[in-house]
């Protein structure tokens, strides 16, 4: 019974351990790639506008395209949410009773990492463009270079961090529920309260104790028809 488990995760209920949930390759992941969302959002909010020695106007340090901070701020701040809103899920992922819900929080997982995966590809090579290209005379001093180039390379491990949150979500998903008890006792709990093993004990049996032998026999097949596997709580396939 302990053993139990529906995509990665035991049965509802259980205690939350924060030692064994702080050391799951998947939390860890969660918690890098939201360190390095802050550190791009900071970089670029802080040291990403600058202007020259006669302006009064900021420009974006990369090439002066407002856009490409503009992106960077946006993808920053949005990926340290999403990493607060699934870090939350982990945490409320063990408690969800029902395996269509959990099935539909991994795959919702794997479609979010693997999003936010290619986004940062496209923000690395934007940014990674946009620094390449700027012109000298716009920033004589190269001000806020250490920030651009830590926004670049935090963009840069960030596709990495993502992809592997959606290989690991992937691995979960395959799992599956690998225990047709799990599914039958939160799925459709009615069916715990089944008729099949007080068959055997009504009808001819208790009248015709004597001549049971074809009563007994039927008795006996309809407690193993009602336990062969066959239900429709018994197996799943995802």
């Amino acid at each position: 019974m302990e053993g139990m488990q529906a995509y990665g995760a035991g049965k509802a209920g259980g205690a939350f351990d924060p030692v064994t949930f702080f050391q799951q390759p998947q939390t860890v992941l969660r918690i890098v790639s939201w360190l390095f969302s802050i550190v791009i959002f900071g970089c670029i909010a802080n040291e990403g506008y600058t202007n020259g020695p006669k302006e009064v106007e900021e420009y974006c340090i990369f090439n002066r395209n407002q856009n490409a901070c503009n992106y960077g701020v946006f993808m920053g701040s949005m990926a340290f949410l999403c990493c607060m809103a699934f870090l939350a899920l982990d945490v409320y992922f063990p408690q969800i009773s029902s395996v269509k819900d959990r099935k539909k929080a991994v795959l919702a997982d794997i479609g979010v990492s693997a999003f936010w995966s290619f986004m940062w590809f496209v923000g690395f090579c934007f940014l990674a463009n946009q620094w390449q290209v700027t012109k000298h005379e716009d920033n004589p001093l190269r001000e806020g270079g250490d920030a651009a180039r830590a926004a670049i390379t935090f963009s840069f491990f960030s596709i990495f961090t993502w992809a592997g949150q959606s290989f690991l979500a992937f691995q979960r998903y395959k799992l599956g529920a690998d225990s047709a008890l799990f599914s039958q006792e939160y799925m459709d709990p009615s069916q715990d309260a089944a008729g099949a093993p007080y068959t055997s004990f009504g009808g001819d049996d208790l009248e015709s104790p004597g001549g049971g032998g074809g009563g007994g026999g039927g008795g006996q097949a309809n407690s193993e028809g009602a336990f062969d596997g066959t239900g429709g709580y018994q197996r799943q396939d995802y």
